[in-house]
């Protein structure tokens, strides 16, 4: 045995304490400044990761606060691609999601999983084979990012200044190894109210199922007094006070949305009939509708599944306008313009102005490649069970790079709360993730 493992168990400690500390940092997007391109945050998350590889001897480099990297070894053949921004927090933690929280073997914290936990396990898999001093005869490199949660602009800009190794994986999916990824979609839309006295404030993000939907009434606001029912039965009743109703729902990923509710299709459910604009919208995105039937879509293939469409944001600015977003996750058989194209128009028979469409084809690698199998092996070896490659909805870190592929960080069967309140990552995972990364650069660069 070459020790890894023991290696990693005797370093738990150190893992936990710097996830501790990346935690600490909201790295959230922020305004942008002069030197920091997505905010202070996820630059000070970034420093605190490269200061720790450079004292355990690797070659750092900060790329003008987009990325940074940290080499073992030169002319580096594989890259590990993580990223330490985050989503918003939003409602619903049961403790502060900015304090990392050890309870019964799970460390709980916006990021734990998704993605300053793999982050971790990357950096520690790297130290464990440089400290044991397993040779390698290919050089490493780690590459953390700081804008993967909102368009991967830190990646682009980093490979306009850097050459990516031939060979990249990144820990921000799931095991076995993620090989084909849906082609994905955003669209922002918007249409004037009028004066409807209604102020409404849904979902933070794109890419999650929206937990809360707020209308607020300006004084003579029309407000329904009806109680509207779901096509399944289900109450959608909102929470009300005198001036204001809340429609609650369950946040999750938007690759995934049938894990929760969406609170903006309650919301336009409850309220349809009222005006032209708001039933408009609940035709076309009926509440528990998750795949896009109502607006034309509704494909799916048999390697990538179900298509997905979400309605994620809804809001409405000062001047009585109302703007939307829509998330949309793809099969690998249909194209960007092909689905632009339904979306687009469905949303414009309907009176809405569409402001931006933009979106990736879908993403394959050859599950059959070299690469992948030294993965997984890597994977086999740690874990006992037979490696596979799988299909997502989501899109990972590497969509964009041929040939790259997410090995991690969730296990088959594992739901660590990403994107939602109670985020977590069990320790022993934390320290599998390490291990089975170990093995995996032994594997391709040995």
């Amino acid at each position: 045995m070459n020790g890894i493992r023991k290696y990693i168990d005797a370093h738990r400690d150190e893992m936990i304490a710097l996830l501790r500390e990346l935690v600490a940092v909201r790295s959230v997007q922020g305004k942008a400044e002069p030197g920091y391109p997505f905010g202070r945050e996820p630059a000070r998350a970034l420093d605190i990761m490269l200061r720790r590889c450079s004292e355990y001897g690797l070659a750092v480099e900060n790329v003008e606060n987009y990325a940074g990297s940290a080499d073992l070894g030169t002319d580096p053949q594989l890259a590990v691609l993580s990223h330490l921004d985050v989503v918003p927090e939003g409602n619903g933690w049961t403790s502060d999601p900015y304090t990392l929280r050890e309870e019964d073997g799970r460390l709980f914290g916006r990021g734990t999983i998704d993605d300053k936990g793999p982050a971790v396990a990357a950096l520690f898999a790297v130290r464990a084979v440089k400290e044991l001093g397993i040779p390698l005869k290919k050089g490493v490199r780690l590459i953390f990012g700081t804008n993967e949660e909102n368009g991967s602009a830190d990646l682009e800009y980093y490979r306009s200044k850097r050459d990516l190794p031939p060979m990249v994986f990144t820990p921000d999916g799931e095991y076995p190894v993620i090989n084909a990824e849906k082609g994905m979609l955003r669209v922002y839309f918007s249409a004037h109210m009028g004066e409807s006295g209604k102020q409404i404030s849904g979902g933070t993000v794109i890419n999650a199922v929206p937990s809360e939907c707020t209308c607020f009434y300006a004084a003579g606001g029309n407000r329904s007094a009806g109680v509207c029912h779901s096509s399944s039965g289900q109450n959608i009743a909102p929470e009300v006070s005198e001036n204001m109703e809340i429609f609650r729902g369950v946040s999750a990923h938007a690759s995934a949305p049938e894990k929760g509710e969406n609170a903006i299709t309650k919301f336009l459910a409850f309220h349809k009939g009222e005006d032209e604009i708001l039933t408009a919208l609940a035709e076309l995105f009926p509440h528990g509708e998750t795949d896009g039937r109502s607006c034309g879509l509704g494909f799916r293939d048999e390697v990538s599944g179900d298509m997905t469409c979400v309605l994620s944001m809804l809001n409405t600015d000062d001047r009585d306008t109302l703007h939307g977003a829509v998330d949309i996750r793809f099969p690998l058989d249909r194209t960007k313009a092909g689905i632009s194209s339904i979306i687009c128009g469905k949303l414009e028979d309907a009176g809405f102005t569409v402001d931006s469409c933009e979106g990736v084809e879908p993403h394959c690698t050859d599950g059959d490649s070299e690469f992948v199998k030294s993965l997984l092996s890597a994977y086999t070896e740690v874990t006992g069970d037979a490696g596979r490659c799988i299909a997502i909805g989501g899109g990972t870190y590497v969509h964009e790079i041929e040939g790259g592929v997410a090995f991690g960080a969730e296990f088959p069967g594992e739901d660590c709360n990403m994107h939602s309140p109670d985020e977590f990552i069990t320790v022993e995972n934390l320290l599998k993730n390490a291990e089975i990364m170990a093995e995996a650069i032994v594997r391709v660069c040995g």
